[in-house]
């Protein structure tokens, strides 16, 4: 069998916010567009420059309160060329961002951002080819 990742769904409390950090910041581009107003939800994919992976948001009209971000949750990854322009880049968008980190032993090679929901989103360095 050859299975293959679709895509990922996060719940958001606030979709304009969530998606000005994906476009904006991660500069993911919105893919499909659903709402139903009926069961007061929206879905909202968007996909990285290639088109080969998802994130899925979901938005539910009505929360109020943040969704919890349980701890067996960890973080998306996403690579780029200019580790540390993009780092530099969220910090004045506002975003929180940690220090540029390595594995022991490396040279520091990513860092991590949070959305506005919690959600953290490794950006590693794309070593060149």
């Amino acid at each position: 069998m050859d299975y293959r990742i679709l895509h990922l769904c996060l719940r958001v409390k606030d979709l304009e916010e969530s998606l000005r950090f994906y476009r904006d910041a991660m500069g993911f581009k919105i893919s499909e567009e659903k709402d139903f107003p009926e069961d007061k939800f929206t879905l909202v994919y968007l996909t990285d420059e290639d088109g080969n992976f998802e994130i899925e948001l979901t938005y539910n009209y009505d929360r109020e309160e943040p969704y919890v971000v349980g701890e067996g949750y960890s973080h998306i990854a996403a690579s780029v060329e200019d580790l540390e322009g993009s780092r530099e880049r969220h910090i004045e968008m506002g975003y929180s961002c940690t220090d540029l980190k390595g594995l022991p032993g490396e040279k520091p090679r990513y860092y991590f951002v949070t959305d506005p929901d919690g959600y953290r989103v490794e950006v590693i360095r794309r070593e060149s080819k």
